[in-house]
């Protein structure tokens, strides 16, 4: 029985998302910083409609950016 905690949020999703894609999740949201001011569902749309992710994995993505970032 593993002592660790469960990782829950949209940072269960990161070890998903590197082996489906093959890009670190820091390739992601650097993408996501370099595409400016926009709403959770633009962003969610730019990672869908430009680099093919899948909707959970383009929304956990952008969950979390937003919730690290700095932008208001």
């Amino acid at each position: 029985m593993s002592t660790e905690p469960k990782v829950k949020g949209p940072t269960s999703y990161f070890p998903s998302i590197e082996k489906t894609y093959g890009k670190p999740v820091a390739h992601w949201l650097a993408i996501l910083e370099g595409a400016g001011q926009r709403k959770h569902m633009e962003y969610v749309a730019l990672l869908k409609s430009d680099h093919q992710l899948g909707h959970g994995h383009a929304n956990a993505l952008v969950a979390h950016y937003l919730t690290h970032s700095s932008k208001d």
